[in-house]
């Protein structure tokens, strides 16, 4: 990417918001465009930085069997009538976004539970069919009376769910656990700290359940960690009436144990039972040719919150006060940013060439009139992880190769660049 293509606008870091200043300087440079509180327009940075998790997301899914598909973010009534949630998600909780025309009435899908279990009886007809587990990535759509945070708590968002359909109480709970190990390794690979706790099923319908939550000051949860055993619950369960219930399925022995942090939910995994299948109607044949019903589960990551969450967690600070962000290298959407001044412009030609040549994305500041402090600048604004500056000091054989989150850096030869960046 030549930069003079992004068409970035020039900011003034002492304007940034100090709670969410990692979004808030997208927001500056129009990387971020929020037409309305909570809704929001997304540019290259933050489209390859979500894509990036995605392909991790994806990634994972599919090697624990999981099957990739797409349900409709329109969704007709008729089949939120069938599992007697529309009233909840319309009136009761009003969390939903619909539409009422000469064609009937619809939904904007908050979730699709409803839509998952119709489509996996279509396939899932046999006992012989089962398990399995579909999932998909796209936009939600959540009536927040309240948009906070930026990505952190916006009305529309993309999310990855997953609904898993199985024979048995106990083959449902073999898959509820399977997947919290696929989400282990899914956080593991992006790089966050993750914490599983103990939750509230709340309006899904599930009784066991767990919340995948970061620690972060920037939190609206407060969940109570086992930093020694890593287990931990959501403060919430303690009001409820069956808490002893709840904190025994997650393991958490010794409440002494447990200490309060401000945290944020990036992934919830719920066992249904069979609360759609029954309400449904719904049901597979068992192997006496009986009807059964499906013992779900489903489960969800918020992209959108993720990549919120890294680029706050990686935001960085001097002496002077704000200086921009730095994104984890492994899932960044540009590697490594190049400066130079007048007379190295050939061969910070060469090099960038020579990168997108070889798979590695990276960025070429080629806009005119600018000193090279104000282009140093915009690397941080960027979040991009490492630079590499041809100045007035550039010999024409060494490189230097600055890492923007430690200061640490590497001075290499041309032919060991590739090999230090792979």
């Amino acid at each position: 990417m030549k930069l003079s293509k992004l068409n970035i606008k020039r900011i003034n870091l002492n304007d940034v918001d100090e709670n969410y200043s990692a979004q808030d300087i997208l927001m500056k440079l129009g990387e971020l465009y929020q037409f309305e509180s909570g809704i929001y327009g997304y540019g290259n940075i933050w489209n390859k930085l979500q894509r990036n998790i995605e392909d991790i997301i994806i990634d994972e899914l599919d090697k624990a069997d999981c099957i990739q598909v797409d349900f409709p973010k329109l969704q007709p009534k008729k089949i939120w009538d069938q599992s007697n949630r529309w009233d909840i998600y319309t009136k009761e909780g009003d969390i939903m976004f619909t539409l009422k025309n000469n064609l009937g009435e619809y939904g904007l899908a908050p979730t699709a539970e409803e839509c998952a279990t119709i489509f996996g009886s279509n396939r899932l007809s046999s006992y012989k069919n089962l398990p399995a587990t579909y999932y998909q990535i796209g936009e939600k759509f959540r009536k927040e009376i309240r948009a906070r945070g930026y990505l952190f708590r916006p009305r529309t968002f993309t999310m990855m769910d997953a609904y898993s359909f199985d024979t048995s109480a106990e083959n449902m709970h073999k898959t509820f656990n399977k997947m919290h190990e696929v989400y282990m390794r899914i956080f593991e690979r992006i790089g966050i700290n993750i914490i599983p706790v103990v939750s509230d099923g709340g309006t899904m319908g599930g009784r066991v359940s767990e919340e995948f939550q970061a620690i972060t000051k920037l939190g609206e949860d407060i969940i109570l960690y086992d930093e020694k055993n890593n287990v931990g619950l959501n403060k919430e369960v303690l009001d409820f009436e069956d808490k002893e219930t709840f904190i025994k399925a997650f393991g958490v022995s010794d409440m002494a144990n447990l200490k309060e942090y401000n945290s944020v939910e990036l992934g919830n995994n719920f066992e249904l039972g069979t609360k759609y299948s029954d309400s449904m109607k719904i049901y597979f044949i068992d192997e006496n040719g009986e009807n059964k019903p499906y013992y779900m589960g489903c489960y969800g990551i918020g992209l959108g919150r993720i990549a919120a969450c890294i680029l706050e967690n990686n935001v960085i600070k001097n002496e002077k006060g704000l200086k921009g962000f730095s994104i984890p290298y492994s899932i960044a959407p540009y590697k490594v940013q190049i400066i130079y001044t007048d007379k190295n412009k050939q061969q910070a030609e060469k090099l960038y060439e020579y990168l997108l040549d070889n798979n590695i994305n990276v960025i070429l500041d080629d806009r005119e009139n600018l000193n090279l402090g104000n282009r140093i600048n915009d690397v941080y604004v960027l979040g991009t992880p490492k630079m590499i500056i041809l100045g007035n000091k550039f010999d024409g054989e060494t490189f230097e190769i600055e890492d923007t989150k430690t200061n640490e850096k590497v001075a290499t030869k041309f032919e060991s660049i590739l090999e230090y960046l792979k």
